[in-house]
């Protein structure tokens, strides 16, 4: 038997619609948005400029404090991160990457550690922000007077963990006596720390897949910089020398 829709029944069901439409729409606004392989839609030149610029208004002391607000805050924690660039940097205190790109919650991915060093664990965080959440660009940023370059250059006397932590930077210091024979101690810290930086680069293009082949394929570009810790001014070095042959081979070229 044919059942005759009655307009009392077509308006239980067109509210009946409506009840469940408005039910998905707020699942899909409550549901956490997925990160994707893909980044956060900016091309790394796009990221690097704003970065660039970030830090203009830093050493300048116009910083805008930009997405720091509860909202920004808010809206991250319900739809995930998409961080323009990742940055390998230093530990030291007075080198905060946020602050001194002027950017704010949710911008950057990163990895700080005594003397900016790639070894093992930062290698991995540095993994997962290009490959999981598709940052399009790493910074390596070293910052002038680093503490732990200072203290190999100088032939500082080192203890536990923190000696096995330099044997990672003194390399670097060697090849930037090579490089400068007219130099030592912290004369040399300088030509050091820029070296430490191609260093963590060229560890990064050695261990990482991941990373070459994003190089390779023109997504990603992995640039070397020095933080002046008096004018605030970041020092943009751009990319390894070697860089095509690293991210061909994974074997060093500087």
């Amino acid at each position: 038997m044919r059942r005759i829709a009655t307009p009392g029944r077509v308006r239980a069901l067109s509210n009946f619609a409506a009840i469940v439409f408005a039910a998905a729409a707020a699942l899909a606004v409550a549901a956490p948005a997925r990160s994707t392989e893909t980044g956060p839609g900016i091309t790394p030149d796009a990221a690097l400029e704003r970065l660039r610029t970030g830090n203009e208004s830093f050493a300048s002391g116009k910083s805008a404090f930009p997405r720091c607000s509860a909202d920004r805050r808010t809206q991250t924690a319900r739809e995930g991160q998409k961080p323009i660039a990742t940055v390998l940097g230093c530990s030291d205190s007075r080198a905060p990457l946020e602050l001194l790109f002027d950017q704010g919650i949710g911008d950057l991915f990163v990895v700080r550690v005594a003397g900016n060093v790639a070894s093992v664990d930062e290698t991995g965080s540095v993994e997962y922000a290009v490959g999981h959440l598709g940052t399009p660009v790493i910074v390596v940023l070293g910052h002038s007077g680093c503490g732990a370059v200072t203290a190999v250059a100088t032939g500082a006397e080192l203890h536990g963990s923190v000696a096995r932590l330099a044997e990672n930077i003194r390399p670097a210091v060697e090849k930037a006596k090579a490089g400068h024979p007219g130099l030592s101690g912290e004369a040399l810290v300088p030509a050091a720390v820029e070296e430490n930086v191609w260093r963590s680069a060229e560890e990064l293009f050695k261990s990482s897949a991941e990373v070459r082949e994003r190089v390779r394929e023109g997504t990603l570009k992995v640039v070397g910089a020095v933080y002046d810790l008096s004018s605030g001014r970041v020092t943009w070095l751009g990319p390894h020398p070697g860089q095509d042959r690293l991210a061909k081979e994974g074997t060093p070229a500087h």
